[in-house]
């Protein structure tokens, strides 16, 4: 699959907004899924694929709003961004036209550097990316 992380969009040609049947269709079965039902929220279903990609869908039509991606093949405005260091995604993040910022240290343990117009957080575990979770 092509891990091209579109800010707010989607990912390659997965697009924010799916309903989970056309998801799967596209990349295939998941090795995961769980179901969560939550009263004070939309019910959630989360597909897993590997370790490395979680697809989050929401709502009693269950669509695609956040992706979770470590897979380090993942590209960002043409950038592999697990290739970059926190400077590096901080000045990329800048230079196409993303300002406000906002880090934390989370309580278990890893740096967490969110880009509020994006909808995207990075989290750094010992100044590695670890992780990217965004949504639409």
């Amino acid at each position: 699959m092509n891990y091209e992380i579109k800010l707010k969009n989607g990912i390659g040609n997965i697009l924010f907004g799916m309903p989970v049947e056309d998801v799967v269709k596209l990349i295939g079965e998941p090795d995961e899924v769980e179901n969560f039902e939550n009263a004070l929220e939309a019910p959630t279903t989360l597909l897993h694929y590997g370790d490395s990609l979680r697809l989050f869908f929401e709502d009693e039509s269950p669509t695609l709003q956040c992706i979770d991606i470590s897979d380090e093949s993942a590209t960002l405005f043409g950038h592999k961004i697990f290739d970059m260091d926190e400077r590096e995604i901080v000045r990329l993040m800048v230079d196409n036209g993303f300002y406000e910022q906002d880090a934390d240290e989370e309580a278990w343990g890893e740096r967490r550097i969110s880009f509020g117009e994006g909808n995207v957080d990075f989290f750094f575990d010992n100044g590695d990316l670890s992780a990217i979770v965004y949504g639409k």
